[in-house]
Parts: structure tokens; C-alpha cells; sequence
């Protein structure tokens, strides 16, 4: 899958989110040390992004997201690798070095960009909330699957929305991801009565 190096620049955490994505792929990476992304960090993602093109893999935790959040609104055209919770739980907490490097290389494999679909098929707030994504354990349960099937990670309800229209998830795959959520959620039955195509 990932033959010679890669072309991006992987923008990470920390040290050891480097010596886990190394142990995967070879590529060069660019760490943000810590959730304090700085006007020098900031600057070097922008240089990077516009020589090479740039890939953000976070943790996938509060601080994590807010690094990707600040990246996204500062550096425009990124693109973005998602862990789930799952795949970066170590020991010690959650995080990149966690990772294996088959984890690792499947998040690149499902790489997004905010830029990919055109058209106007894009899921609306009501449709979001009728899906049942937003308030309680089982919009949580929902999220966490729906986002393993789109390859956008997991969110809180309003960041998970947020991060289905940046990255211009289809009504077509927003219903087929939640069908396979929903099927997930009944222990993996594979009929399912949905009266409405």
C-alpha cells in the first residue's frame, strides 16, 4: 500500500507520535509540541503544506481535536488521518504512540480533505438530529461507528457534525454509515427494516 515515502508531512503531537508513524510508513513529520500550537508552528505547517502537502494525525482526545481545529482554521487545504479510540489506548492513555503500525497506515489509507465532493448533497442539522447523533449514550455509541466508517474519527455531537460537513460527507454515505452503526448496535444483524429507501 505504502511503497517509498510518503509525500506528505505528517503533523503529530510529539516525539514518540513520530517514532510510532515511522515505525509504519516512511515519512517526515512535523511536531507540534503539545496543544500550544505557537505562531512558529503554525508557520512551518503553513511552509510545509504549500511544498508538500500536509496530513494532520492527532490524538484522538480533547486536545488532540483542538490542536486539528486550530491547524484547520490557520492552515488552509490539510488533510486529515483519524485513530480511533480503540486503535490509540495505551497503558499510559490515548495518543498517536499508542498506535500499531497497521492502525497507522489504515488511517492513511482514508485520508480526508475539507475539498473532496462537489455539489449540494450535504447533511443538514435535522437530518443529523433525526439519525440520533447528538444527546445521550446511544448518539455517542452511533458516533464513535459512524466515525470509523466514514474515516473522520470520532467528535463530540456539534464537532462530529461540524467535521461531516467539512468534509462533505454525502447524504448517500451518511445514511449507509448509520444503517452500518445501527447493525453494529444490534450485535452485527445483517437484516434491517427500514421502511423509507
Amino acid at each position: 500500500m505504502f511503497t517509498g515515502k510518503l509525500k506528505e508531512i505528517i503533523v503529530v503531537e510529539g516525539k514518540n507520535d513520530t517514532a510510532a508513524v515511522r515505525r509504519a510508513v516512511s515519512a517526515d513529520t512535523l511536531e507540534t509540541g503539545g496543544d500550544a500550537v505557537d505562531e512558529t508552528v503554525l508557520a512551518a505547517i503553513k511552509q510545509a503544506q504549500a511544498r508538500r502537502g500536509v496530513i494532520i494525525m492527532t490524538d484522538p482526545d480533547g486536545a488532540g481535536e483542538r490542536i486539528r481545529r486550530i491547524i484547520s482554521q490557520r492552515v488552509e487545504g490539510c488533510k486529515h488521518a483519524f485513530l480511533t479510540r480503540e486503535e490509540a489506548t495505551g497503558k499510559d492513555g490515548i495518543g498517536v504512540e499508542h498506535a500499531s503500525p497497521e492502525a497507522i497506515r489504515r488511517a492513511l489509507s482514508e485520508v480526508r480533505s475539507g475539498t473532496e465532493s462537489e455539489g449540494n448533497d450535504e447533511v443538514t442539522w435535522g437530518e443529523y438530529l433525526d439519525a440520533g447523533l447528538a444527546g445521550g449514550v446511544r448518539a455517542r455509541r452511533l458516533r464513535e461507528s459512524m466515525g470509523r466508517h466514514l474515516g473522520i474519527g470520532y467528535a463530540n455531537a456539534r464537532q462530529f457534525f461540524r467535521r461531516i460537513q467539512m468534509f462533505r460527507i454525502t447524504r448517500s454515505e451518511f445514511r449507509e454509515a448509520l444503517i452500518q452503526a445501527e447493525k453494529e448496535e444490534q450485535g452485527g444483524t445483517t437484516t434491517h427494516h427500514h421502511p423509507n429507501p
